[in-house]
């Protein structure tokens, strides 16, 4: 819940309670019909929807982590903090949980904003004459169009089953969906279908709005897109891929996909070719946050950051090594040699604890090195869109369309590991019997800790297993789960159940 909201800084201040993450401003706030009223107002609230997505529960804390950590890619170790634990060990994972809470109210917070300005704007725009900014207007609703979108994206992802077909996610649970900050909507989960349509529709209107001007040439003018911390069309059609894989329309993610690959504005960032010495372009883009693939990111300064998404893989203090998580061995097991992914992503260390495992810790989300500098560890900024999921997007769609086209598929798993290999020579060979295979691989290498496998294993219908490995935790190291157990889908937080005259129906993880 929201105990305080104040406009122009918009601040996340979010406390949970037996009370909705849906209800808004307390009595003693800036009065709804007062609080925006100018051009410069509008931006100021654009401002506090990005400011929102600092919040260490969403992309640079517990929804890039927790579906991961769920899984099979890392391991607790002994001696560690406990830190996520119950999300860990799977069979804890209660509706009482503050760590999903906190994503639930997060998103929840983000849509809040949106549509706070979006109710507002009308009454601005009425009284603005200069054409200028009539399109700044424009631009400030596309803007909360795509930010409500992203939102509700992950809500659906999380807290909702897999879309299976229209006909099948009309009769599935969706998300609380509202368009209106005071709108007396009533609070009660719409359909899967009607989610995901209400998504779409936000991504149309923001796709619109951000539509570039026909004589934009980004030859001479200032670039607008790779390493971008706003958003813009191409971020829309990003994520219109990642939807319309997720919905299994397998033309829709083909097209959106390619919109974004070939309009050349974005490259995947090589591993061989250093930007200096000794550092490549990928591995910049972790130690450095910024690359030419990435589409939109969270901007961070040191002065104002969210999450520390380091820090449970590392727990480095200059001196000592305490990671909470290590990475699973199979993951470790399935890099090429000549995938120069994991010499980025992992490096050995010995840990401080008794037993002192020496082991290849995750040093991805180190931690971007001007932070660093300024003394703020495991400190990174979430690349929340990059170029490397849209050809992954593209060539599973290739795939698992009726007519399937394995060459395309390959030739778009080959061109991303050339970008990442120390060679990589001929073609990726895909047949029926072998392209999903590839294709699920190549996405716990490419996506690792990035948010994405409790969700792809949900979609896939497939389950896990974890097996012992050395100094894991013995609760949580022998665990089978298997597909479609009803943990792949979060449980509604309760006190979304146990608010006052609440419609909300909870999910089988709530029971």
């Amino acid at each position: 819940m929201i105990k305080k909201f104040k406009l122009y800084i918009l601040i996340a201040a979010v406390a949970l309670s037996s009370t909705s993450c849906l209800d808004k401003m307390p009595e003693d706030s800036i009065p709804f019909d007062d609080a925006i009223q100018t051009v410069d107002d509008v931006n100021l609230a654009v401002i506090g929807i990005y400011d929102a997505f600092k919040n260490s529960a969403l992309y640079s804390g517990n929804l890039t982590i927790l579906p991961d950590l769920q899984t099979d890619l890392v391991y607790g170790i002994n001696g560690n903090t406990n830190t996520y634990g119950d999300i860990w060990r799977w069979k804890d994972i209660l509706a009482t949980n503050t760590s999903i809470e906190a994503v639930y109210a997060g998103l929840y917070d983000v849509i809040n904003r949106c549509n706070f300005m979006l109710d507002r704007v009308d009454g601005v725009r009425n009284n603005t004459t200069d054409d200028n900014d009539l399109d700044k207007l424009d631009q400030y609703c596309g803007e909360a169009y795509f930010a409500r979108a992203l939102a509700y994206s992950e809500l659906v992802k999380l807290f909702c089953k897999a879309y299976e077909s229209d006909e099948d996610a009309a009769n599935q649970l969706g998300v609380i969906l509202t368009r209106h900050y005071q709108g007396g909507e009533e609070m009660k989960r719409a359909s899967l279908k009607d989610s995901y349509g209400f998504i779409l529709e936000d991504l149309d209107r923001a796709a619109k709005l951000l539509e570039l001007d026909k004589d934009y040439d980004p030859s001479v003018d200032v670039p607008l897109f790779n390493n971008a911390t706003y958003f813009n069309e191409y971020t829309v059609y990003a994520l219109r891929a990642r939807v319309a894989l997720y919905m299994k329309k397998w033309d829709e993610a083909i097209k959106y996909s390619s919109k974004v690959i070939d309009s050349e504005y974005y490259l995947l960032a090589s591993c061989t070719r250093a930007i200096s010495s000794g550092v490549s372009y990928y591995k910049y883009m972790w130690t450095n946050d910024m690359s030419t693939e990435a589409i939109w990111k969270v901007g961070f300064t040191v002065n104002s950051y969210g999450g520390k998404l380091g820090l449970i893989f590392l727990n480095y203090d200059h001196v000592n090594y305490r990671p909470d998580y290590v990475p699973a061995t199979w993951v470790l097991n399935s890099y090429n040699a000549n995938d120069l992914r994991a010499s980025t992503f992992f490096e050995s260390h010995t840990t401080s604890f008794s037993h002192h495992l020496s082991w290849p810790l995750l040093i991805k989300y180190a931690g971007n090195e001007e932070f660093i500098a300024a003394n703020i560890l495991h400190v990174s900024m979430p690349k929340v869109l990059r170029l490397s999921e849209q050809y992954l997007i593209r060539a599973e769609a290739y795939v698992q369309k009726e007519q399937p086209d394995y060459n395309r598929a390959g030739k778009d798993i080959t061109t991303l590991r050339t970008a990442r290999y120390s060679s990589y020579g001929g073609s990726t060979p895909m047949s029926e019997s072998n392209a999903m295979e590839i294709i699920e691989s190549e996405r716990v290498k490419e996506l690792y800790m990035e948010g994405f496998r409790l969700h792809d294993l949900k979609r896939w219908h497939k389950g896990f297993e974890r097996k012992p490995q050395d100094q894991s935790l013995s609760t949580g190291d022998r665990l089978k789960v298997e597909a479609d157990d009803p943990l792949f889908v979060w449980p509604i937080p309760q006190h979304e159940l146990d608010a006052p005259g609440s419609q909300v129906e909870p999910n089988e993880s709530n029971k």
